[in-house]
């Protein structure tokens, strides 16, 4: 076995990435990290025990660039005679039609798709390429932009992507050479006589990634560190660990510090400053709120916790009382009544809820990946919706119950009460309530069979 093969091998074993009898899609965009794994994943799958076969996402992003690179992936494939996946979608028209980076409506729809082979029983997990380098630049990069040990734990051996927006499922990705260099891959290939593709826009300085690998990197390498990758790398297996210990301990003390429904966090100043720290984090984001650590640090404050309240974005305040914090709504926030228009496709931000709603326009083929609570009957919607707070007198039909019920009650059986209740966001059509935040919609509206097309509603917290 080849001495490349057997340090992979090692790495796969003691992060446990893959056990005997998985079927993992590799994903393959041609690049030398992915060919590179897919050649070393055939060298170990006998003594694994593993059934591969050959993921191929094609952006078209670059024309014929990317056509070959799907052709070539293709015959890749064709050679070592395994399944090949292929699928291909707009990723420029759905970056311009979300509002995302075109990297960020890569990933979405690359993700997507790969979930949705996952989901469909087609594969048990997706291997991706990434290496040791793309962890020292994944660190880097989040070093400079400001980060905990959260974010320097950079990429993990083995996690769970959401394969949709809503991040309603999640799937297994894993990814065994981020203890491999780059260079080693190449002369790999090199000594094997295996080609690879060249992806152009690797080139490109626009994007911050590639003028670290290209030039920041290398002269902190030539000037400072010359093993600066394995470095930064190790600082992530560090930073990995530690996180783990910090989440395992605000699991283990948040059921009683922290009223949900209260939204009252007692007891913080008696923890040590780093579980303090984590504990206020994550009562935040346990409202939909993500914190800076300037704001987590004005929030503890200096020498304890009594203090004048601290304003949030969205209109939040935390007030600061004796071993005790508590995270309310302004009054303006909390009394007012809201509504707003969203089209057919279309987006709203709700600014009364720290809200963005999105009506999207799914084709039947992909309507596996979003999750069904959201789905509707396209030609069943006006073309314009109305997301609005539920208001006295509304009903709505839940999928799977037997009539319709007051939203009052289902809000009430929630255990909701407050601001919460009272802000709580429906869809309407017309004079029909067709969603409601955290029911099923109702079956009368769920897609029939045969339709082309589906509307998806979702939800997503800005603040």
């Amino acid at each position: 076995m080849d001495e490349l093969a057997e340090s992979v091998l090692r790495y796969v074993r003691r992060h446990k990435l893959l056990k005997a009898g998985d079927r993992a899609g590799v994903a393959v965009s041609g690049g030398a990290d992915s060919v590179g794994l897919l050649r070393l994943l055939l060298e170990l799958r006998q003594e694994l025990g593993v059934v591969l076969s050959v993921v191929h996402f094609n952006h078209n992003l670059r024309g014929t660039e990317s056509e070959a690179d799907e052709r070539f992936v293709a015959q890749l494939a064709g050679r070592y005679e395994l399944e090949l996946h292929c699928g291909r979608q707009d990723v420029a028209g759905h970056a311009k039609e979300r509002h995302l980076s075109t990297e960020a409506a890569a990933r979405e729809l690359r993700y997507g798709y790969f979930g949705r082979l996952v989901d469909e029983e087609r594969l048990g997990c997706i291997a991706t390429g990434h290496t040791l380098d793309d962890q020292a630049e994944t660190v880097l990069l989040r070093l400079v932009r400001g980060a905990g040990t959260r974010g320097l734990a950079g990429i993990y051996p083995r996690a769970n992507k959401p394969q949709s927006a809503d991040h309603s499922s999640l799937f297994p990705v894993i990814r065994p050479l981020l203890g491999t260099r780059r260079a080693q891959l190449e002369t790999y290939l090199k000594g094997i006589g295996q080609g690879w593709r060249e992806d152009s826009s690797n080139r490109d300085l626009r994007h911050a990634r590639n003028r670290i690998r290209h030039g920041i990197v290398p002269r902190l390498e030539r000037t400072l560190n010359p093993r600066l990758k394995e470095t930064l790398a190790e600082t992530a297996e560090i930073a990995r660990s530690e996180e783990e210990y910090w989440q395992a301990e605000v699991e283990r003390v948040m059921p009683g510090m922290w009223e949900a429904g209260s939204r009252r966090l007692t007891g913080v100043h008696g923890l040590p400053l780093a579980l303090q720290r984590r504990v206020v984090r994550a009562a935040a984001e346990s409202i939909g709120m993500r914190l800076e650590f300037r704001q987590v640090d004005e929030i503890l404050g200096q020498g304890g916790l009594v203090g004048p309240p601290v304003g949030l974005p969205g209109g939040w305040l935390v007030a600061r009382g004796k071993d005790r914090l508590e995270f309310i709504r302004s009054a303006k926030t909390e009394v007012g009544d809201y509504a707003y228009v969203l089209a057919v496709p279309g987006m709203v931000q709700v600014p009364e809820i720290d809200g963005r709603f999105e009506a999207v326009v799914v084709p039947a083929d992909a309507l596996p990946g979003y999750n069904p609570d959201h789905i509707l009957e396209l030609a069943l919607l006006q073309k314009e919706l109305t997301v609005r707070n539920w208001r006295a007198g509304d009903r709505f039909w839940p999928a799977h119950s037997k009539s319709p019920k007051k939203v009052k009650e289902l809000l009430q059986a929630r255990k909701l009460a407050g601001a919460e209740r009272k802000l709580w966001p429906v869809v309407v059509s017309g004079d029909e309530i067709v969603w409601v935040r955290g029911f099923p919609a109702p079956a009368r509206l769920r897609p029939r069979e045969g339709a082309k097309q589906a509307l998806v509603i979702q939800e997503r917290v800005t603040a």
